[in-house]
This record gives C-alpha cells, sequence and structure tokens, in this order.
C-alpha cells in the first residue's frame, strides 16, 4: 500500500531565484533570516540535507545526507500561495495573479456592492488586524463590509458576527468569487468574520477561503481519477477548490497541521496526504518576525523523527515549500520570489543531492511515477535518477 506525505511549509525560501530583482527582492533569503535568531535549532532537516541544497554555503552541511533533496525553481511568474502550490500540483502560470496595491477598481466595488445590497469600507491593502480596529465602529454602525487586499491576490471580506451572520458573509465571499473572473481572477476571496467590542475586536477561527478553480488537470485529479485517495490537511482544500480532494480536514496552526498529518499516518489508505502548515507565512514571515519564524521552523523540526518514525515500508515523506516570505527584509511585508527546498525520505528512497531543478511541478511528476501514472503536464520525475 503505497503512501505520499507531502508537506508544504508555507514561505520557508531558501534565496532569491534570478528574477527576484524583478519582483524588487533582491537579496532576500527567508531560511537564512530565520537561521539568524538565537532560537533556530533544526539538527534533523540537517541530516535530511537541507543545508547541503545549493546555495546553502552560508550553513555547515552534513557530511552524509539521509534524503533525496533539490533546489526548486519556480517556473511559474508569480510569489503567492496559489501559484506556488498549483505548480507544485503540476500547472504552470505564465502570469501573475492580479494585485491591487491601490485598492479595487470602482466597477469591481460597484458590480460587488449592487449584488450584496451592502456598501464598503476601507478598499485598500491593510493588515487583517488593524483594518477591524480602524474600520470596525463603522461597520458595525452602518453595515457597510470592511473589503481590503494585502500584496497577495486577495479580495478580503470582514464582517461583525453581530453584523452580518457567518453563513451571509460567506455567501456574499460567493458572490465576490462569481464575479471576480478574466482580468480580475484574484487568486483567492476570503471571508473574515470577527467579534468583539470596540477598542478590542478580534478575528474568528471561521476564516473561509473561497479559490480560483485550477485551470487545468492536476496531480491530484490524476490520482483520484486513478482510484487513489488525496487527502488536504490545511488550507488544501481551499487553494484548489475542493478539485481533486477526496477528503480533507482544517488546521488551527502548525502544530494542529502536524498532528493531524501524524494521524493519517496511523490510517489504511492508498494515496497522497498533501499538507500546508501556514503559520511560518502568516504569523511570522508577513509580520517579520524573525524570532517566531525561527521557533516555528524549530518546532517542526522536533516533531520530524516523529513523522519519520510513523513511515511504513512503501511511505515517503516529502518537504517543500510554495515560495518565499523573509521576515528580515524590511522594503516590504510582501511574499519574497525565492528558490524552495526539497527534501524526500521514506524506508525505499536513495539519498541523493538532484542540483537545482527548472519546476516545481517536478514534485507532482514524482509523485505520480511512484504510482505508475503517466503526467498530464511537463515535469521530470526525482524517484530514481
Amino acid at each position: 500500500m503505497k503512501r505520499v506525505f507531502l508537506i508544504v511549509l508555507d514561505s520557508v525560501g531558501i534565496g532569491e531565484m534570478p528574477d527576484a530583482a524583478s519582483y524588487g527582492d533582491a537579496g532576500t533569503n527567508t531560511l537564512k533570516a530565520a537561521a539568524s535568531s538565537p532560537y533556530f535549532e533544526m539538527p534533523n532537516m540537517a541530516k535530511l540535507g537541507l543545508f547541503n541544497l545549493d546555495g546553502v554555503e552560508w550553513h555547515a552541511d552534513a557530511d552524509r545526507i539521509a534524503g533525496r533533496i533539490a533546489r526548486m525553481k519556480e517556473a511559474s511568474r508569480g510569489k503567492d500561495t496559489t501559484i506556488g502550490h498549483w505548480e507544485i500540483a503540476g500547472i504552470y502560470s505564465p502570469k501573475p495573479l492580479p494585485t491591487y496595491p491601490d485598492g479595487f477598481p470602482r466597477e469591481v466595488l460597484d458590480r460587488f456592492c449592487q449584488a450584496t445590497g451592502r456598501g464598503v469600507l476601507c478598499n485598500r491593502p491593510y493588515s487583517g488586524t488593524a483594518v477591524i480596529q480602524e474600520y470596525g465602529d463603522e461597520h458595525v454602525r452602518t453595515g457597510d463590509l470592511i473589503v481590503y487586499t494585502s500584496a497577495d491576490s486577495v479580495f478580503q471580506v470582514a464582517a461583525h458576527e453581530d453584523v452580518v451572520c457567518v453563513e451571509e458573509l460567506y455567501r456574499y465571499c460567493e458572490i465576490a468569487r462569481s464575479q471576480l473572473v478574466g482580468e480580475h481572477g484574484v487568486g483567492r476571496v476570503i471571508a473574515r468574520p470577527f467579534v468583539g467590542e470596540s477598542g478590542s475586536y478580534t478575528r474568528t477561527p471561521r476564516r473561509h477561503d473561497f479559490s480560483l478553480m485550477p485551470p487545468g488537470t492536476t496531480m491530484l485529479d490524476q490520482l483520484v481519477e486513478a482510484g487513489k485517495k488525496v487527502i488536504g490537511v490545511g488550507k488544501i482544500r481551499d487553494i484548489f477548490a475542493g478539485k481533486g480532494i477526496s477528503e480533507y480536514v482544517t488546521t488551527t496552526g502548525n502544530a494542529d497541521g502536524i498532528e493531524k498529518t501524524m494521524a493519517y499516518m496511523e490510517q489504511d489508505f492508498e494515496g497522497l496526504c498533501f499538507v500546508n502548515l501556514v503559520d511560518y507565512d502568516m504569523l511570522y514571515g508577513h509580520r517579520r518576525d524573525i524570532d517566531g519564524y525561527a521557533k516555528a521552523l524549530s518546532y517542526f523540526d522536533r516533531k520530524l523523527p516523529q513523522l519519520l518514525g510513523l513511515l511504513r515500508k512503501e511511505d515517503i515523506l516529502m518537504i517543500t515549500a510554495d515560495h518565499g516570505c523573509d521576515p528580515s527584509y524590511t522594503k516590504t511585508t510582501d511574499h519574497t520570489r525565492e528558490y524552495t527546498p526539497f527534501l524526500m525520505a521514506g524506508p525505499g528512497v536513495i539519498p541523493r543531492n538532484l542540483g537545482t531543478r527548472d519546476t516545481f511541478a517536478d514534485i507532482a511528476t514524482t509523485v505520480l511515477d511512484y504510482f505508475g501514472i503517466a503526467p498530464a503536464f511537463a515535469g521530470a520525475s526525482m524517484l530514481s535518477v
């Protein structure tokens, strides 16, 4: 019974890509920034070969590596979660998803307001925690929706649960998702419910993402078509709009995501368990918290022996990332255009450094190769080279 556990350490980039300057990201290196913290300890990832990857000469490497490793180059244009995960699953994106540094055009908001019957507040890139403090009182008084974005391709709608019930907020976001296509096809529409009183509003865990449908066939689709199970842990289901997902579970953070992954490792199934651990990006990268980022990476490293210990004879563990989000980079709080790591381990995996790969899609090709499925997209398997 073959199983693959693919874990995405969201935003753990390992150094600027050749075109990073064109994205405003020259000199960025997420892993190196985290390693500058006194809280950074990753001896178990080091044994797999994390510091033997191309471009990681700034850290002492291991004499012998226990994993099959590679530095991954993103072929798609962009540096966001959606495009990164899509390419990991086999979809190349020749154009970045649209972003709105000056807010959404009037025609976009007018259509949304007409369909929802509510006005709009803010319409600017904003911190999700700050926007509800600044606009929360006006929202409660008027019922107008707080619409904001970020450096990512997102249309976010915040509403107090006592003003707009969560189900109604989800309906508004479904309306936005149906409208935001083509030229304005943002990667995600995100419902952001909050609660509390003036001066102390807080977001609730009932966030929900409404993603753009993947524009092509992914490894997830092919696995399901072949009768394999595809389990999404964390925001995987949202990223792929449920397409190619057999079963999913949401998570409250990295620790919960790791525990739920280990629970699946103890179950019988044949197929893929695809995991996203989002805290690196959401809690530490965008907030430029170097020590927090380092602590989160060190926590994963401490849990790695347990993950490896749960692998069965025909299991493979893959660890990668979707983009960078350098916590030391002060020019913006955006994602950063970086190479990502790929580490593969398991009882049948032969350790080897495969250098630098041309596309994240090699990961999807490798997964399909393990199950004997020919990919419906370009990519080269890393299974036995």
